[in-house]
């Protein structure tokens, strides 16, 4: 991927995730330069849905601007230079506040995986709690200190609960981290529903393994597409290889 590709695809990962209401006015989504390991790519501090390529801004792991040319960046851009600072498998990070998250952030029901398709978003997904280790903040991580801490407990996993906030979901490319993040939602709607109803039964870690080992481009490729003309946005066509994921 070129640079120049890698800005485009960020806008249109900005623009899907608004338009499948995971973001709103707040929230981003950032990705690895292409070239250098130790940079981000990240939109200055507007709302996803308005990002064009002009607000997109380069980063250092520590959050500092390479060339601010008096854009404003986001205060929690430090989560994504900390996640890529401690995972050198993570190409692409997404922080958003979903309203569907938030009751499993801020109780002792997990969020677990329920439906096939949310297999991607791990058998367990922790929730981070600021508090724990930086007593009452305004519930922002605005420092790498804060972000490194949410990384840590962010493990290996791809994806982890802010309690109170919202969520942080990590992955080795752009289509498949946005992928993940609208899955996650759709798993938290869902499970919210089963619990209406009664105790639900979630996938086994055999049956997250079994998924996610038929899973491939093809996959990230066939709801990219969808999303980025729902979007309103151009598809970049790129080879769909492995077998049908879903039906």
């Amino acid at each position: 991927m070129t640079l120049t590709q890698a800005f485009d695809e960020l806008v249109t990962a900005n623009r899907i995730l608004a338009r499948e209401g995971v973001v709103d006015s707040f929230g981003h989504v950032s990705i690895r330069h292409p070239d250098r390991a130790d940079r981000y790519l990240l939109s200055r501090a507007r709302a996803p849905e308005c990002i064009e390529l002009g607000d997109v801004m380069e980063f250092a792991l520590d959050g500092t601007p390479i060339d601010p040319a008096g854009r404003k960046p986001y205060a929690e851009r430090f989560i994504h230079g900390a996640v890529y600072e401690m995972r050198a498998d993570v190409r692409a990070v997404v922080h958003h506040h979903s309203p569907s998250v938030i009751p499993f952030s801020v109780t002792r029901v997990s969020l677990s995986p329920l439906l096939h398709m949310c297999a991607g978003i791990g058998i367990d997904v922790p929730t981070w709690d600021s508090r724990a280790s930086f007593g009452d903040t305004n519930l922002l991580v605005t420092t790498m200190d804060m972000a490194r801490n949410l990384a840590s407990a962010l493990g290996d996993r791809p994806a982890i609960l802010m309690r109170g906030h919202g969520a942080v979901v990590a992955g080795a490319s752009l289509r498949e981290v946005v992928f993940n993040s609208i899955y996650l939602q759709l798993n938290a709607d869902l499970q919210l529903k089963a619990r209406a109803l009664g105790d639900a039964t979630f996938l086994s870690a055999g049956e997250v393994a079994a998924v996610l080992r038929t899973r491939s481009s093809f996959t990230f490729e066939r709801a990219w597409e969808f999303w980025s003309r729902r979007a309103g946005r151009p598809y970049d066509e790129r080879p769909m290889e492995g077998p049908l994921a879903g039906t």
